[in-house]
């Protein structure tokens, strides 16, 4: 399930940012993105604002961790479309990319510990649904013309 979870996360900004860059609009910024998102989870998961001033920070530092080991395995991906590699060459990319995906789920394990220490079970629950909704309904933004 977490795995289905990263997958459709590591989906999701891939997709993002080739819309983005496909129809030319103008970037959302990090901060941007990261404000939508906060007061998306917020509502939608019913964290009140000592909650959310609490969850989030660790939630960013998750999420920070996660884009730079997405960020390694694109590269290892972007080796990986040179004709002239090896068999162990290709051996090796992909076993660097499983072990960036299993370092990611060892981290989601992590930092759930973390969140529990700052939000009910329940809530976790409903911060990941809401999640996966709020990349939904921006795909669905971008997908309009303007």
């Amino acid at each position: 399930m977490k795995r289905l979870f990263l997958l459709m996360m590591i989906s999701c900004f891939a997709v993002v940012g080739a819309f983005a860059q496909e129809w030319n609009r103008p970037k959302m910024s990090q901060e941007e993105f990261r404000q939508k998102q906060t007061a998306f989870l917020t509502e939608r998961a019913g964290l009140t604002k000592e909650e959310a001033a609490k969850f989030f920070p660790v939630y960013y530092e998750l999420q920070d961790k996660k884009k730079a080991l997405n960020d390694q395995a694109w590269a290892k991906m972007r080796k990986g479309k040179h004709e002239d590699l090896t068999e162990a060459q290709y051996e090796s990319i992909i076993t660097s990319i499983l072990n960036n995906r299993i370092a990611s789920d060892k981290l989601e394990k992590a930092y759930f510990l973390k969140f529990k220490t700052i939000l009910s079970c329940e809530k976790i629950f409903k911060v990941q649904g809401a999640e996966m909704r709020f990349h939904r309904e921006l795909l669905k933004e971008l997908g309009r013309k303007p």
